[in-house]
């Protein structure tokens, strides 16, 4: 097994993980990340009924059109924003994080800490 596949391994190892422990619910729906390369995504799920609420990401034209590079910190900053306030204009004020089996530090960091600071809290 090479390097790259042991990462993928011991990333999907540390979703399972968190994924016991992290659920969403009406109340408060699960805010998502994923994160590849080039890009940068973020989804809130509600899991009871298995429905996305709110999504953003660097691919959409609101979010990725202004930026220069969209796998860096500035476009994660602008996906945490966009997040936010699409989720509070859907009334959605509290989150559960769910980091996805990424570490927490970076770009997954950056953009939890703009969601935090454009308005919602988890």
């Amino acid at each position: 097994m090479n390097a790259a596949m042991k990462r993928r391994q011991a990333r999907l190892k540390r979703q399972v993980r968190v994924r016991r422990k992290v659920r969403g619910t009406a109340e408060m729906p699960r805010l998502c990340v994923y994160r590849s390369a080039k890009h940068i995504y973020a989804q809130i799920i509600e899991d009871t009924t298995g429905k996305t609420l709110v999504s953003a990401s660097t691919v959409s034209t609101d979010v990725g059109e202004g930026l220069k590079n969209t796998g860096n910190v500035e476009a994660a900053k602008a996906v945490g924003k966009a997040i936010a306030q699409k989720a509070l204009g859907m009334d959605i004020k509290n989150v559960v994080f769910d980091r996805n089996g990424f570490l927490y530090h970076g770009r997954v960091k950056t953009l939890a800490e703009a969601a935090r600071e454009a308005g919602l809290s988890f």
